[in-house]
């Protein structure tokens, strides 16, 4: 059984990433970055989504992205509400590179151990606009794996798995639905209150709440 490293948030997306993988044969190792969000709730999350896959192993890593600021998520910038999704403009809850600090570490990971798979639940339909999240940045980011390490340059080829890149959010949802998935453990938004409770309002609730509207079903996150 081929190893994967995926990417785990504990949100709904990457949930269901890693449900697929291990739907495909994969042994799944789960890594979760603290990278100093202030929605410090979904690594609660993360933790429950990664027990209930039973990953093989599970790794937190901490990179301190506050220090270096540049978004909503890591200050005290406030997050955008009901904002029209088809705006041009990258908003503010974008994080300087995030998904490249993230797959640089999930790479280093995977080359230790031994692995050639990398996944990341990104997706190019229903999201905010970030560029890290674009089939471009992600085939450009495989070539670099090739490029920057000892087993690329040794023959070995790194595979980064986006299996969510073309979804909408419903048919992500139908499609974790349908591998046995508990949502009631995800965590989706970008500023929950001092009880960990969504705020029904930004980017990421209002993507969610579309997608399970669209996929008929209740979220067992909303009363």
């Amino acid at each position: 059984m081929s190893t994967a490293v995926v990417l785990l948030s504990g949100g709904l997306d990457s949930y269901t990433a890693a449900a697929i993988l291990q739907r495909d044969g994969f042994d799944v190792c789960a890594l979760t970055v603290l990278y100093g969000q202030r929605h410090v709730r979904e690594i609660e999350s993360a933790r429950g989504v990664a027990h209930a896959l039973g990953v093989r192993q599970r790794l937190e890593v901490r990179v301190d992205l506050a220090a270096i600021g540049g978004s909503a998520l890591t200050t005290d910038s406030p997050v955008p509400k009901d904002r029209t999704m088809d705006a041009a403009v990258i908003p503010s809850t974008y994080v300087p590179a995030r998904n490249t600090v993230f797959l640089s570490l999930a790479l280093a990971w995977a080359e230790v151990l031994d692995a050639r798979d990398i996944a990341i639940g990104a997706n190019a339909l229903d999201y905010s606009g970030y560029p890290d999240c674009r089939p471009d940045y992600l085939a450009a980011f495989e070539r670099l794996a090739a490029l920057a390490t000892r087993a690329g340059v040794e023959g070995g080829r790194f595979r980064i798995h986006a299996p969510l890149l073309h979804m909408g959010k419903a048919e992500i949802i139908r499609t974790g639905l349908s591998l046995g998935l508990d949502y009631g453990l995800t965590h989706s938004c970008y500023d929950p209150d001092a009880a960990g409770r969504p705020c029904g309002r930004c980017d990421s609730c209002v993507l969610r709440a579309k997608g399970f509207a669209e996929a008929g079903v209740a979220d067992p996150l909303r009363p």
